[in-house]
């Protein structure tokens, strides 16, 4: 079978929005669950911000972070030089390289969109972490995000991101998946707390921010690349795609809402 593909890649403007995450603004559901000395793993850590988060309310607990991509590793490494307790490591989602009940937490956010098979990645989570530690998942889900004014590019855009994610053999929607995924991965509903989180930009600055970024996005992340690689689109559509985000994002009273679906799932 081929190789999953990361829709979003490592672009700069990718980066920048994902450099944006803090623990408290995108793990809010696992926050309660942590306290020091607790020995966690970071699966599709990324740039490392929430992880670095992570390792300071778990301190002195050892924290690891695992991507699959040694460039944004570097990054990590690079960002968190002076937190002691993190180190960051290539590994494989689906063969995580530890033995079993290693972790007292194991934590990914906006990772199981990504892959071809999210459940046998959950059971490798699952095979990871301690009696009595928990599993904290986190995933968008871009069939429930809205905005205000309507915008035809952007519902465009979206129709395309579904495109592109199913090509990948991916799911957009994973939020309202995340919770049946866990199950089908061997939890049971009694060890399963679900929970819905959301991210909100609705103020100039965060209007600016969030359009500027998806309006690089559509335009030069591998997004891009590949919606014009499967012939899903071409220049002069995605260049649509990027003035409808400019255009969104100069309105007075712009308003965007990301939905995502949250479990915490105690071993």
């Amino acid at each position: 079978m081929a190789p999953d593909v990361y829709t979003h890649g490592h672009h700069e403007s990718v980066l920048r929005s994902h450099s944006w995450r803090t623990a408290e603004n995108s793990a809010p559901h696992l926050l309660p669950h942590l306290r020091p000395g607790l020995r966690l793993l970071d699966v599709g850590c990324g740039p490392g911000t929430i992880t670095a988060d992570l390792a300071a309310r778990v301190a002195p607990g050892e924290v690891i972070g695992i991507d699959a991509s040694a460039d944004v590793l570097d990054h990590a490494r690079e960002r968190a030089a002076d937190v002691v307790n993190l180190t960051f490591q290539l590994g494989d989602t689906y063969a995580l390289d530890f033995p079993d009940s290693s972790f007292d937490v194991v934590h990914a956010h906006q990772v199981l969109q990504h892959l071809t098979d999210p459940v046998a990645a959950l059971r490798e989570m699952r095979r990871v972490t301690r009696p009595s530690g928990v599993v904290a998942l986190r995933e968008s889900d871009y069939g429930a995000m809205t905005w205000y004014p309507g915008s035809p590019g952007m519902e465009e855009w979206r129709h395309l991101y579904h495109e592109v994610t199913v090509a990948n053999r991916a799911q957009a929607d994973a939020g309202r998946r995340v919770l049946s995924w866990t199950l089908e991965a061997g939890f049971t509903t009694d060890q399963v707390t679900p929970s819905a989180g959301v991210w909100c930009f609705a103020t100039a600055a965060d209007r600016a921010w969030w359009s500027s970024l998806w309006a690089e996005r559509v335009v030069a992340s591998d997004f891009a690349r590949q919606a014009v690689r499967y012939g899903l689109a071409d220049d002069v559509l995605l260049e649509t795609l990027r003035d409808a985000w400019t255009a969104w994002g100069a309105e007075p009273d712009g308003w965007f809402a990301t939905l995502h679906g949250q479990v915490v799932a105690r071993v």
